[in-house]
């Protein structure tokens, strides 16, 4: 990334704009409002430790997870910037039971909703390890000029407009994609602005990492143990080594997988038997970005946006990544399926 040919984000969306004649820049202009939350959360996480922000807010969410303090701050940032924003009409929040409707006559009139995960991987905060926020873009389906409905936020991922996350880490990264590309922007803190660092990001077809919470293989299906025992089988052949990384934020395993290639897993299990990790905050979002860039997202039946969901905080099985590593998983899968 070059000083003399920084591109901030503010400019790449209005250039991408211009080649859609049709578009009204409001889709854009959403984006750049959720640019800036993600600088106000990257601040405070900046200062952890050094604030008291660190630790358990001591109540928990709607899926009964304990809260962290900066779990609850980066909630607040973002409702409190869409509120503000002219773009949106309403959001709903992996930390919140039901959605929120602005009702002002700005947000009534918006085409769109926001659904998020305000801080992914939040069990890594104390620890400094990589967190972020994920988020998804719908145009709503309820009538204009009246408050959003809960329809709105119901929608089979296939109709997103948008999706992206931003990731905390040794730098601050905001990758998004549209059903055009994908790309990422670098927030340069001299400026104080998110500049084009991954230009049309492609995820590699093959790719050698596998990340699942192999803590919990004693809860997994026989396909997945037959896959798992084919990663550390082929750890021994020189010519194709496979590695295991599992960090525990999505937001950090698949923002590797999507630079490196590899795959994500977090399949059904006698614990979480219709999955663990929720479809509109977190599935669907990753694996709209993760198609745009080239890639697969499955729950091992059918393709993760194509998936109608029936309630607010539905789970799902999800594998994701490498077109073909995701190919080979259900190979295992569907073969001991078939057997039983």
């Amino acid at each position: 990334m070059s000083q003399g040919k920084l591109i901030t984000m503010d400019e790449f969306t209005i250039q991408e704009t211009r080649k859609f004649p049709q578009a009204t820049g409001e889709l854009s202009a959403l984006l750049r409002d959720l640019g800036l939350a993600g600088k106000i959360i990257n601040k405070q996480v900046r200062k952890a430790g050094l604030v008291d922000i660190l630790g358990k807010q001591g109540a928990t969410n709607i899926q009964g997870e304990e809260q962290m303090k900066l779990d609850v701050y980066a909630n607040e940032t973002l409702i409190n910037i869409l509120k503000n924003s002219t773009e949106c009409a309403g959001i709903a929040s992996e930390e919140n039971d039901i959605h929120v409707s602005y009702e002002d006559t700005f947000s009534a009139n918006s085409k769109y909703v926001v659904l998020f995960d305000p801080l992914d991987g939040s069990s890594n905060i104390d620890v400094n390890a990589p967190i972020g926020t994920i988020f998804a873009i719908y145009r709503r389906v309820s009538e204009l000029g009246k408050p959003c409905t809960e329809a709105d936020f119901l929608q089979a991922g296939n109709r997103l407009m948008a999706a992206g996350y931003i990731i905390y880490g040794s730098s601050t990264m905001m990758v998004y994609a549209t059903k055009v590309s994908v790309n990422g922007f670098t927030l340069e803190p001299s400026i104080g602005e998110f500049c084009l660092s991954h230009p049309n990001i492609r995820i590699p077809e093959n790719g050698k990492i596998y990340s699942i919470n192999q803590g919990n293989t004693i809860k997994y299906s026989e396909g997945m143990l037959s896959y798992l025992n084919f990663c550390m089988e082929n750890n021994k052949e020189e010519s194709r080594p496979y590695s295991h990384r599992y960090i525990g934020s999505m937001v950090a395993d698949l923002h590797r997988t999507l630079i490196k290639g590899g795959i994500f897993i977090y399949p059904a299990d006698k614990s979480s038997p219709k999955g663990k990790l929720r479809l509109q905050y977190e599935c669907n979002p990753m694996t709209f970005i993760v198609e745009a860039a080239g890639g697969k997202g499955t729950t091992g039946y059918c393709n993760i946006l194509d998936v109608t969901p029936t309630e607010l905080h539905q789970r799902v099985p999800i594998f994701i990544g490498s077109k073909n590593m995701v190919n080979k998983v259900l190979e295992f899968v569907k073969e001991k399926e078939a057997v039983a």
